[in-house]
């Protein structure tokens, strides 16, 4: 096999308008004179350095400490905490924390997630710790109706006002199976779509990369092109309970770049694994809907997802980042990362769109990397683990254009309506498949999807793609 370079792209219409935010300050720091720290007055701080100091505060204070986030207006960590204790309370504030006083502990907040895990774990339902507003924020889909319904809002109120509350959002909970750089893989009864999510190096030196766990559930050898031979192999794969995958290129040769393509040529160096942090901006790569921001929302979610082999089962994924970056099916698999170029996770699934907006979920990327023994950086180079310095980082996103090969422009990006849709992305290397459609994956859904890798026109679904992943 001739050697292959791994590159990701996006359409640059599409991307334009996180670009904006993005690019001119990619590199950036935005910290600030800090030196007021001493005295007790909050730094001013860039988002992975407030993670950095919550990591820190949690060690020195312990169960006093009742969670975290960053003020992204002020730039400043907050951080809540449950005891009166003003050696505590100096302590967070001479490290350079906004320190505020809560009720509810991490150890009740946690207790209140247990109770709904046993007694509400219903498809269609999220929940996670907000510490905005020291409650856990329950999430239920449009398809919680009936007794559904009322038993999850019974178990809420059980946990008390001040505990737990319950919004409802629109569309329904699914794994946005693609996006990204566009995978595929033959099974029964046709084709599976997935996509390429970060560019990494294996515990033994071979080049690899990350992609969601239901992707690599669903199949185990994938290629670049819808009926193309296979270039790479599920070495790895986790779902449920969590969604990633570590997928091995067959050729040892090929080159995994480390940075994440915007568009329009531009691109943002990927340099270490990145722990989300409540508050902070951070941007989403895919081949549907291009490039996108928001904000984290909430950590260690849980997301009950309907079964894919059980009509009466759940599939529950914990431990993910909850967000307000919107996504659709065929973004799935893709890069969540930060401006200053951490990565921070692999688009797991949500509700909405990007005309509504909703709630989208993330495997986080450090999480994926400790269970694999995988390493960011250049497939076959050097790389640190996470938490242990600089990372050469992850692979890029696609949407179209970009590749090593020549991107087909017709492509399009349209996904099917249906929980577990495919869609959208272009190739992973050599030349881009002229044949590949934007069909998503979906037993009865037709094409209802937008957008294609151009950035324009409306995907039409067209793929023989069957079944639901």
């Amino acid at each position: 096999m001739p050697k292959r370079k791994a590159a990701i792209a996006v359409g640059g219409v599409a991307a334009l308008g996180a670009a904006a935010l993005l690019l001119p300050n990619a590199n950036a720091s935005q910290d600030k004179n800090d030196a007021a720290g001493a005295a007790g007055t909050a730094k001013t701080l860039k988002a992975s350095a407030a993670s950095d100091l919550s990591a820190q505060l949690q060690k020195l204070l312990g169960d006093a400490l009742a969670g975290s986030y960053y003020d992204s207006g002020k730039q400043q960590l907050v951080v809540n905490v449950v005891s009166g204790d003003n050696n505590i309370i100096q302590q967070a504030q001479k490290a350079g924390a906004v320190v505020r006083q809560v009720e509810n502990s991490t150890s009740e907040l946690k207790a209140a997630a247990r109770t709904l895990k046993t007694k509400a774990t219903i498809p269609g339902t999220a929940w996670a710790v907000d510490p905005r507003t020291d409650k856990v924020v329950v999430t239920a889909d449009s398809s919680v109706t009936g007794a559904k319904w009322n038993r999850l809002q019974s178990t809420v109120q059980s946990l008390g006002s001040g505990m737990a509350s319950l919004k409802k959002s629109a569309g329904t909970f699914k794994t946005f199976v693609s996006g990204g750089d566009a995978i595929f893989s033959q099974v029964q009864g046709g084709n599976v779509r997935c996509s390429l999510g970060f560019n990494v190096k294996a515990s033994d030196g071979s080049p690899a990369f990350l992609t969601a766990g239901h992707c690599g559930v669903a199949a185990k050898d994938w290629s670049d092109s819808q009926n193309g031979q296979p270039i790479a192999t599920v070495d790895q794969a986790t779902f449920p309970g969590n969604d990633f995958s570590l997928v091995k290129y067959d050729d040892a040769t090929t080159q995994a770049p480390s940075d994440v393509n915007v568009g329009n040529g531009q691109t943002v160096q990927i340099t270490q694994a990145a722990d989300a942090t409540v508050g902070e901006t951070v941007f989403r790569m895919g081949s549907t809907t291009g490039l996108h921001n928001g904000q984290v929302t909430g950590l260690d979610a849980t997301v009950n997802f309907q079964s894919e082999t059980d009509p009466n089962g759940v599939d529950t994924v914990n431990g993910l980042i909850q967000t307000n970056v919107c996504a659709e099916p065929g973004d799935s698999g893709g890069s969540l990362f930060t401006q200053d170029g951490g990565a921070v996770g692999l688009t797991s699934g949500g509700s909405g769109d990007c005309t509504s907006g909703g709630e989208t979920f993330f495997q986080p990327v450090t999480a994926a990397l400790q269970a694999t023994g995988a390493t960011l950086g250049d497939g076959g180079g050097a790389g640190d683990q996470a938490g242990a310095g600089d990372q050469a980082g992850a692979g890029d996103q696609a949407g179209a254009g970009d590749q090593a090969g020549t991107a087909d422009p017709s492509a399009s990006a349209g996904d099917q309506a249906g929980a577990g849709d495919q869609a959208g992305g272009d190739q992973i290397g050599g030349s881009a498949d002229p044949s590949a459609s934007a069909g998503d994956q979906s037993g009865t859904g037709d094409g209802t999807g937008t957008g294609d890798q151009s950035g324009e026109g409306t995907g039409d679904g067209s793929s023989s793609l069957t079944g639901s992943h």
